[in-house]
């Protein structure tokens, strides 16, 4: 069964179908139980939600539900011959601080971390989906300001979800395994080389910055901008369901091909902790 919702953004409304599990009340992870098994764990992370509505498109579409809608149906896809155990961070329109997305990746003992956002510039001309992995230091201005706007979303949190501090973001950057270091980057590789066959793409379209949502040092971890919603040609085809389609099929194989050259997956735990 599936429900039709109406996202208004600025009086216009776009429609998105999702399917009615996703309006049901945000599961309980930190008390949920699950069965030892030997897929890989994928944690799928839809951006922003709830009292953050992330960007608003030149049309007045909400980034959260573009994100959101887009996640499940990789969800649905990933799922379709029982390879991946898919978990999202939300699966309805509920805030969740920054900390605790990476906090639900790694209770689930999730292989990979993927976080799925279309974000806006200032340049409403730039158009094209992009990849970030976590790095000390951005690749360049514009995914410093991208970093920058996203790390900003804990702003809508209680005080005890606040940023990380500047210093201490360093440190964990400099601590991140290289072992997920390069996870992380093969995944990016992965992501540009699928959805490169099939949408247009930033110039250099693998970058990096200090994500706060990419931090787990244990998880390798990207965060993908679907396109930008300051650009009018991606917005609108984000807005539209066979677009976001062929999004998801594109980091389905991006995400089968990475788990197809052999990482380990992580042991999930038998109890959720909390």
């Amino acid at each position: 069964m599936f429900t039709r919702r109406m996202l208004f953004g600025h009086g216009v409304a776009a429609s998105f179908l999702l399917p009615a599990a996703t309006l049901r009340a945000e599961p309980a992870l930190a008390r949920q139980t699950l069965r030892p098994q030997t897929a890989p764990v994928v944690m799928l992370d839809p951006g922003h939600g709830g009292k953050d509505p992330g960007a608003i498109g030149v049309s007045g579409t909400y980034e959260k539900h573009v994100a959101l809608a887009t996640a499940v149906e990789l969800k649905r896809q990933l799922e379709a011959d029982g390879r991946y155990r898919v978990e999202l961070t939300r699966t309805r329109d509920v805030f969740i601080p920054l900390e605790e997305r990476v906090a639900m990746a790694q209770r689930h003992g999730a292989a990979l971390f993927v976080s799925m956002h279309a974000d806006a510039l200032h340049d409403h001309a730039v158009r094209g989906a992009s990849v970030y992995t976590l790095a000390e230091r951005a690749s360049d201005a514009q995914t410093a300001a991208l970093a920058q706007r996203e790390n900003a979303a804990d702003r809508f949190a209680g005080p005890e979800f606040h940023g990380t501090p500047p210093d201490v973001a360093r440190i964990l950057a400099s601590l991140v395994r290289q072992e997920t270091r390069t996870g992380s980057a093969r995944m990016a590789h992965s992501v540009v080389g699928e959805m490169g066959r099939d949408m247009p793409l930033l110039s250099n379209p693998a970058r990096h910055a200090g994500f706060v949502v990419l931090k787990a040092a244990d998880i390798p971890s990207v965060l993908v901008e679907m396109g930008f919603m300051s650009n009018r040609q991606d917005e609108a085809a984000l807005r539209q369901a066979p677009h976001r389609t062929l999004v998801a099929s594109a980091m389905r194989r991006a995400i089968d091909a990475y788990f197809a050259q052999g990482p380990a997956p992580r042991p999930a735990p038998t109890r959720m902790a909390g």
